[in-house]
């Protein structure tokens, strides 16, 4: 949906709410991206993956809770992560931490749903309150509620409330959940629990998604205000105003690892990355328009308003969708920005002053951000889940903060996949259609029962 075609002015004005700046650190070590990246090839073939994650990877439980209703375990486990990618995760996020919310009373079968969690949802108050246990007294069935790595007791104590303060923050955070998921699935299914199934809502759903392409069975999945990638989140949606370009931008500028190294390392290059051009620059200038943005506080949304009326090669600016080489549509490899040759002169003179003011350094930030997005959150660079007519995608239609302009949808990636649509924004959503996310877990559970009786 374009935002022309309108917003949410609620999310606009929620937005405007949040004072910290994401991703305030920058990009992440160059070498836990390249690490990163190397592991996300091996995460997004589920064929590969079988045997990651051993059958009987042990779980524990620490503490169990009576109530009226139900029986509420913590649990923990090592972040098999920490085992694959060692040090990757911050020493507070080794250890993954879950709750259990078992029904005293099963209505029928056992059935279990992983919930992830949502950006600033941290400990288990909000799923639990919201989300689990409505689900018991609706239907019987039990949550398993897992933090997220940089939530809650797993965040890093120099990180200021929910803001990941790198970009590579957010891929192993995804890494972490996908593997994560897939012990406790599996440990649910050792304990005899069935049917299990996936849900998240806002980063909850895409990390939702990530890990139930990694399942090996049919399984339902219901991913709650997500889409197909968090490219748009970060680049186009209103939480674009919130990253810290600035630092981004002068990271990206000083240290050529980004463009001459780690560019070289992105598989994903679909019909829709670095799609920026003419609708990308429409896009931002309707956002900033949106923001009621102007002066100094344009130019650090998108400086592109003048670049953007003399781009070309001879003006040192470069259209986003030239990153790509030329003539490649295998979608495996990347070709050099055609800025990057333009400012070669900048970049010869040595300096860090010539360097962080060159005329398209915003644009190819951008265009840097939505490829290393796209590398490791899209759904095409990863495998297709077991029985996409499992999966039921609940969108909102006026959602500033997921924007679905220019990125291809999920039912292209995922053919036989239901969408539903709300009216309103992301936030509206978030806060009063708990019992719409609800009633499409039922309905998932209820066809993954009639098409597969005997799984269990």
């Amino acid at each position: 949906m374009c935002w022309s075609m309108g917003v949410s002015r609620l999310d606009v004005f929620y937005r405007r709410l949040l004072l910290t700046k994401l991703f305030i650190g920058g990009w992440g070590k160059p070498e836990d991206l390249k690490r990163m990246f190397e592991f996300r090839k091996i995460i997004g073939d589920r064929e590969r993956c079988r045997s990651l994650v051993p059958e009987d990877y042990p779980v524990h439980i620490n503490k169990t809770e009576e109530h009226i209703d139900c029986h509420i375990h913590d649990g923990f486990f090592i972040s098999p992560l920490e085992h694959l990618v060692p040090g990757i995760l911050p020493a507070e996020a080794v250890k993954a931490r879950f709750q259990f919310i078992v029904p005293k009373r099963w209505q029928k079968n056992r059935p279990v749903c992983i919930h992830l969690a949502g950006t600033g949802d941290h400990s288990f108050w909000r799923r639990r309150t919201l989300m689990a246990r409505p689900m018991i007294k609706e239907a019987g069935m039990a949550s398993l509620l897992l933090e997220n790595p940089y939530y809650g007791s797993r965040k890093p104590k120099d990180q200021l409330r929910s803001s990941l303060k790198n970009v590579s923050d957010l891929f192993v955070m995804g890494g972490a959940l996908i593997l994560e998921s897939t012990v406790l699935l599996r440990w649910l299914e050792r304990e005899g629990y069935w049917p299990l199934g996936v849900t998240g809502i806002s980063m909850g759903g895409y990390m939702a998604s990530l890990a139930v392409t990694n399942w090996p069975k049919p399984i339902p999945l219901i991913p709650c205000l997500s889409w197909s990638t968090a490219s748009s989140v970060f680049t186009t949606g209103v939480l674009s105003k919130a990253v810290n370009w600035k630092e981004l931008e002068k990271q990206y500028a000083i240290d050529s690892v980004y463009e001459e190294e780690i560019i070289k390392l992105l598989d994903y290059c679909g019909a829709d990355s670095f799609k920026m051009g003419p609708d990308f620059s429409k896009n931002v200038d309707s956002l900033e328009h949106q923001l009621g943005l102007s002066g100094d506080a344009r130019a650090s949304v998108g400086q592109n308003s003048k670049a953007g009326g003399e781009a070309g090669p001879e003006g040192g600016e470069a259209r986003a969708d030239q990153l790509v080489s030329s003539g490649n549509t295998s979608g495996r490899s990347l070709g050099t920005p055609r800025s990057l040759h333009a400012n070669s002169t900048l970049r010869g003179k040595k300096t860090d002053l010539a360097k962080c003011y060159r005329p398209s350094l915003h644009r190819e930030s951008i265009s840097f951000m939505k490829a290393v997005m796209d590398e490791c959150t899209h759904m095409a660079n990863f495998s297709v889940p077991v029985d996409t007519s499992l999966i039921v995608v609940v969108q909102a239609k006026e959602d500033a903060y997921v924007p679905r302009t220019g990125v291809l949808s999920l039912q292209e990636i995922w053919p036989g996949c239901e969408v539903r649509y709300l009216n309103g924004g992301h936030i509206s959503a978030y806060l009063f259609k708990q019992n719409v996310f609800r009633r499409a877990i039922y309905d998932m559970f209820d066809r993954f029962c009639l098409k597969y009786p005997n799984m269990h």
